[in-house]
């Protein structure tokens, strides 16, 4: 597997859901693109002062590269960018709407549609509550494309303490579905 993956954040709540998996991916060696569309980065900017170091997301380093949302000449809109997949974390249901429709009119949308036309994992993370008709209908739509869909719903068993414990939590089973071992919860071992 290429150690390459993208990262699309949208203006749903829970920017710390994608900034952990960026952080996470980086610590394990991995190179990381980011997008961000315009009101996920108002959202990053007004939830990320309790967790980004100064200088945002540019502050990460090397290995993590942030592209402009509007940059439809940017490798990642062709599908010969090798990468190993894309998680859209968090994702709102705006975004979720664009993807199930095959709209590509940012780098994000078109990102994710060159990752399910490659046959690439696509982790779709949406974090707003309750759905509706149509949201569950995009998601549907998304999944029988080859997409995964995984709610930003923690589970508890492994008996958290901190906010961080349940945001490692849905990043690890975004890990998960891209086959990566990691240590950011422990395991279900039964009663």
């Amino acid at each position: 597997m290429a150690k390459h993956i993208i990262v699309g954040m949208t203006g749903a709540s829970g920017a710390i859901y994608g900034y952990t998996l960026i952080t996470a991916l980086l610590s394990m060696g991995f190179e990381v693109d980011g997008i961000v569309t315009q009101a996920g980065e108002k959202v990053l900017a007004y939830e990320g002062e309790e967790f980004l170091p100064e200088g945002g997301l540019t502050a990460l380093g090397s290995e993590f590269r942030l592209h402009a949302v509007d940059d439809l000449f940017s490798p990642l809109a062709s599908g010969s960018y090798p990468v190993a997949g894309m998680a859209v974390i968090p994702c709102s249901m705006n975004t979720l709407g664009l993807l199930a429709n095959g709209v590509g009119d940012s780098l994000l949308a078109r990102a994710a549609q060159v990752t399910l036309k490659e046959r690439r994992p696509l982790i779709v993370v949406p974090r707003e509550m309750p759905y509706g008709i149509i949201q569950l209908e995009n998601m549907l739509r998304l999944a029988r494309a080859g997409a995964v869909i995984l709610p930003a719903s923690p589970g508890f068993y492994h008996h958290p303490e901190s906010i961080h414990d349940l945001v490692n939590h849905v990043v690890g089973r975004v890990l998960d579905q891209f086959g990566i071992e990691h240590q950011l919860y422990p395991r279900w071992q039964g009663v």
